[in-house]
Parts: C-alpha cells; structure tokens; sequence
C-alpha cells in the first residue's frame, strides 16, 4: 500500500492509525514495544519517529511505502 505525505512527513504512530494497521495510539504503542514493526528493514520501537517519503514500513504482511 502506498500513502502519501506531505513535505513535512508523518509520525510513525499517526501512520500505522491512518494506514489501519491500529485502531488507537495506545495498541500502536503496545505494536512497536513488541519489536513487530520495521522501518527500512530495521525494528523500529518509537512511535514519534518521523518518516518522510521513500520511507518502507512493514508489520507482519504488511508493507507500506511513503509516497
């Protein structure tokens, strides 16, 4: 799936909201703590962390390109 951002980009948390994958702030806190969610291939545990476009998100079977 690919979203589209902006030039400022988006947060990890707000991302994995938008793009489904949680419903809350609170399970994409519970989702990362559990080392299930890569950013460009690498585990990644804070969910403020800025992403910008080219960025690769994966959670389980999900992939989700920046655009």
């Amino acid at each position: 799936m690919d979203v589209e951002v902006g030039e400022r980009g988006i947060r990890l948390g707000q991302l994995l909201k938008l793009a489904n994958l949680v419903e809350t702030g609170g399970a994409a806190r519970g989702l990362l703590e559990s080392g299930d969610v890569l950013v460009n291939g690498e585990v990644e545990t804070r969910r403020g962390r800025q992403l910008g476009v080219g960025d690769v998100v994966e959670c389980g079977q999900e992939r989700v390109t920046l655009t």
